[in-house]
């Protein structure tokens, strides 16, 4: 087996805590008095109570935008995929016209930024009455997200051996029964990935909550996180439990499907 060079491990190592540092840094002041942040920002907190986390989560309003962030992440996440399933099957199985045309398209829509059409999106919402609510927040994610679904999930299906769809096809399976009783179960691990990667574009999105909503009572945790921060600059570990209330949850979700990663489409197609 070859051994890797000390000095890549030993740049591995710095680059790890170079990235972990910043991150752990806050986690230590979000525990810690003003008293104790002024004594140095590398010293450990004289207790790790959670009287930062209840003052940010009550003051902040964290509790509401907290709630927002979740009833816009879960439908997101699940219509994004559903929709890419059915999509996906289409363009990997299907003889479909105009298929790389449309293949072309969602690309465009992968690279395209939010700012080249925010504005316009905000004057149809508008026009429809949907501005201010939780659709106007839940509909274009699912419509940004579904070019990547759609074609991450074609590709998966594509890896899937031909044998076992021809196996169905014999066997006399529908199209209905060879899509979710083989094809979506034999890319299991694709898409836990995805549902991941959506989870955490979706939680960690910023314009269109700042541009599409106004209302203080359907913001999500991004832009509560922005107000809670110029309204408070100077209680700097309050500032930072607020910070630990908006990551920790990507980091808990990241590290439950961290094992998911390694596995291929090709295991999940065998079993």
């Amino acid at each position: 087996m070859h051994k890797t060079p000390v000095s890549s491990r030993a740049l591995i190592w710095v680059v790890a805590l170079l990235t972990v540092l910043p991150f752990m840094l806050a986690l230590l002041t979000s525990f810690k008095t003003q008293m104790e942040l002024f004594q140095g920002v590398f010293t450990l907190p004289g207790s790790f109570n959670v009287k930062n986390y209840i003052t940010a989560w009550q003051q902040g309003h964290f509790n509401v935008y907290f709630l927002n962030s979740v009833l816009v992440v879960i439908p997101v996440v699940v219509c994004s995929i559903f929709l890419g399933i059915l999509a996906g099957f289409g363009f990997a199985w299907l003889k479909i016209p105009g298929k790389k045309v449309i293949a072309a398209m969602f690309a465009l829509g992968m690279v395209l930024p939010s700012e080249a059409f925010i504005i316009p999106l905000y004057h149809e919402l508008r026009w429809m009455g949907l501005t201010n609510t939780y659709l106007a927040l839940i509909i274009p994610q699912i419509a940004l997200s579904l070019p990547f679904t759609t074609l991450m999930i074609a590709s998966a299906f594509q890896q899937v051996p031909k044998e076992l769809v021809e196996a169905a096809v014999m066997d006399g399976a529908s199209r209905v029964k060879i899509l979710w009783g083989l094809l979506v179960p034999a890319i299991g691990q694709t898409l836990s990935t995805l549902a991941l990667l959506l989870f955490i574009w979706t939680w960690n999105e910023f314009l269109m909550p700042l541009i599409l909503v106004n209302k203080d009572e359907l913001r999500t945790l991004p832009i509560g996180m922005m107000l809670f921060q110029n309204r408070n600059t100077i209680d700097i570990p309050v500032l930072m439990a607020g910070a630990m209330i908006v990551i920790l949850p990507l980091m808990a979700v990241f590290l439950i499907f961290q094992r998911k990663f390694i596995s291929g489409v090709t295991e999940g197609a065998v079993k």
